[in-house]
């Protein structure tokens, strides 16, 4: 059973006058009394409109929304925490969807999937285009089908969330968890929501093209830490490849005109020495990461079996005596007479 009053909601804001009082409204029609706005530094007003709407308000101290999202968990008492932006795009009515796997114990982290019931015009085709590309080089770099890791609509458990090691500072913060969701081995679900146009007067803060290219790098530069055989791999490759494509030219031109390029030469092996080198370094990084993880799993494993065993071995804490028992030196002043006992029978049978 889903209890909201073991659920903290999270809000990020910058500049969501418009919209803030309609989604803190909307949350506590459904149930939830601890909604917590983290702002960072808006000058619309939007901090004390989150106010009188009957929200917990708290000014980050840095900029960006991973910033505010890493400071905001210090805020938390809670078990749970339901994370969702002021922007009125999702709906407070499919809380219980995310939150539902947290509490039956499926999950410690869900995520919302936008795209499983999108309206018409909540997101612009160069959005799509781009969340579609950053998802499939999820796929490919970190190994994990997560469907839509920018969702803005998510839940967790407030001791999965400690275990993330979180950088970012903008909007790669959703990027980031995922990231280290999988590297953490951190229990993942996603469920379908829906996503809903922004209203008119409302301005997004999202910038596709600059806030895609940082989403990417993010991506690669997480790789170091979850996919090393890529991350040193790729530039290996594409130095390799660099060197063919020299050294292809530097023959053809031996071979065609007769002249010899000796600089070009030796770029050409310069790079392929590199390119192999690289991608050794990522072969043999890739195997102590496999390793590591390998030795983590039996180290948890091992933990799990002696708490068990701790647990089964633990004496209860009140025993009845046995009949005949005789008592400790030292105690023939406290001893009770155990009620329970079965009385003697007699020499004729009868009790």
């Amino acid at each position: 059973m889903i209890r909201h009053d073991e659920v903290c909601v999270l809000i990020p804001t910058y500049n969501e006058a418009e919209t803030i009082a309609d989604v803190i409204e909307r949350f506590r029609g459904v149930g939830f009394e601890q909604i917590l706005v983290i702002d960072g530094g808006s000058e619309d007003g939007t901090r004390d409109i989150a106010e009188d709407a009957g929200a917990r308000v708290h000014i980050q101290t840095g900029d960006g929304k991973g910033q505010a999202v890493r400071e905001a968990i210090d805020y938390i008492s809670k078990s749970y925490v339901l994370l969702v932006d002021g922007d009125s795009t999702y709906r407070p009515e499919e809380s219980d969807r995310l939150l539902a796997p947290l509490f039956t114990g499926e999950a410690e982290h869900v995520l919302g999937n936008r795209f499983a019931d999108m309206e018409d015009g909540a997101m612009t085709r160069l959005n799509q285009f781009g969340n579609s590309v950053i998802n499939s080089v999820f796929r490919l770099v970190h190994g994990r089908n997560m469907v839509d890791i920018l969702s803005g609509y998510r839940a967790f458990t407030r001791e999965s969330f400690r275990q993330l090691s979180l950088s970012a500072e903008g909007f790669g913060i959703e990027t980031e968890m995922s990231v280290e969701c999988v590297r953490n081995n951190v229990s993942t679900k996603v469920v379908p929501i829906t996503y809903e146009s922004r209203p008119e007067d409302s301005e997004t803060n999202l910038r596709p093209i600059r806030d895609g290219g940082n989403i990417i790098l993010t991506l690669y530069r997480l790789a170091k830490k979850n996919n090393p055989l890529f991350y040193f791999g790729s530039v290996g490759g594409l130095s390799i490849l660099t060197s063919a494509v020299v050294a292809i030219f530097v023959l053809y031109r031996y071979l065609a005109v007769g002249i010899s390029h000796e600089v070009f030469a030796l770029a050409s092996g310069v790079f392929l020495l590199f390119g192999v080198q690289l991608v050794m370094f990522g072969v043999l990084s890739d195997l102590i990461l496999t390793s590591n993880r390998e030795q983590s799993q039996r180290i948890e494993y091992l933990l799990e079996e002696l708490e068990t065993l701790e647990n089964q071995s633990t004496p209860q804490s009140t025993e009845p005596s046995q009949p005949g028992t005789k008592p400790p030196e030292g105690n023939d002043d406290n001893t009770v007479e155990n009620p329970t006992a079965p009385t003697q029978e007699r020499s004729d049978g009868t009790e």
